[in-house]
Order: C-alpha cells, then sequence, then structure tokens
C-alpha cells in the first residue's frame, strides 16, 4: 500500500512540475520603494536608463556596413546563389545594411534636414527588409530588383544631402558610381 501511494505522489508531483514548466512565466515587476522615515510619496526604483548614444562616424557606418554588405549582395546574387548558405549569408548582410537604417536614426544632422534625414533613414530599413524578405524567398529575380531599390534609396539620400557618391548595382567595377568611395 505504501509502495502505490509514493507512485501516486511521485505521478502527482512530476505531473505538476510538467504543468509549471509549461507555463509561461509571468512578468515581474519593480514594487516601488517606500522611503524609510514616516509616510509619504512613494519614490520609485532607481536605475539606470539607457542612452542611445553615436559612437561611429556616419562615414564609417557607410563604408563598413552599408556599401560593403551592398557588395556582398550584388557578388553574391549576379549569378543564381547555388548554396543554401549563400543564400543564408545574402539575408544576413541584407539585414545588416536594414540595421545600418536603425544605426543612421541615431545621427541626424544638427543644423537642417533632421525629418528628411530620418524619412530617408526608414526608407533604407524597409527597402533593405524587403530585400531580405526576397533573398529568404530565393527569390532571384525580385531579389536583384529589391537590390536596385536598395541602391536608389542610397542614391536619393546622398542627392539630397549633396553627398558625390552614387551606387550602381551589377555595374563593372569601373561603372560602379560616379565620386569618391563612398
Amino acid at each position: 500500500m505504501r509502495r502505490g501511494r509514493f507512485l501516486c505522489r511521485a505521478g502527482l508531483l512530476s505531473g505538476l512540475a510538467l504543468l509549471l514548466t509549461g507555463v509561461p512565466a509571468l512578468p515581474q515587476t519593480r514594487l516601488p520603494v517606500r522611503p524609510q522615515a514616516g509616510p509619504g510619496p512613494v519614490q520609485p526604483s532607481t536605475r539606470p536608463v539607457p542612452r542611445l548614444e553615436a559612437v561611429a562616424e556616419t562615414r564609417l557606418l557607410m563604408e563598413g556596413l552599408a556599401v560593403s554588405n551592398f557588395r556582398g549582395l550584388e557578388r553574391l546574387i549576379k549569378e543564381r546563389p547555388a548554396s543554401t548558405e549563400a543564400w543564408t549569408f545574402a539575408r544576413g548582410q541584407a539585414l545588416l545594411i536594414a540595421e545600418t537604417g536603425n544605426l543612421l536614426l541615431l545621427r541626424p544632422p544638427r543644423n537642417r534636414g533632421r525629418d528628411v534625414w530620418q524619412e530617408r533613414a526608414m526608407e533604407l530599413r524597409a527597402a533593405a527588409t524587403t530585400l531580405a524578405r526576397q533573398v529568404a524567398a530565393r527569390d532571384f529575380e525580385r531579389s536583384r530588383a529589391a537590390l536596385a531599390g536598395v541602391a536608389n534609396v542610397c542614391n536619393r539620400c546622398h542627392q539630397t544631402f549633396q553627398v558625390q557618391v552614387r551606387l550602381v548595382p551589377f555595374a563593372e567595377p569601373s561603372d560602379r558610381g560616379t565620386g569618391p568611395s563612398p
């Protein structure tokens, strides 16, 4: 009889443990801290509030993230990628360009053009995200068209802010663009 009761309890405990591990955790909130001396207003807990701040120069972001990943994508989808790994890598490069759009939102010009800058940065993020989706779907033709769309967004921004760099996708190295190297 004791063995039966033990097995029943063990089964119940195992079932309870499985049930508890399958239930999503409830969000934990930090309760406000009340001051030590006497009644008074409730004081919120003090935690450092993260502040976003630009660290690298915009030109470095363009050269190191946007243009290098753009050129890498251009090489990968010049012809239909043969391997899953190439498609996966290309998707990652498109997402890095999209994240560059997010980073550009942190560094708008201080003198003029803040609203246009943010609009162009969001356009870059959207165009590169579309490119990543096309690459993830392994749609070769649409991926190439989406890469051209990213180049158009870049060129529109460069024109707006008078940057002497023009991206031309799938061009020969000597015909890639005008102006100084990006």
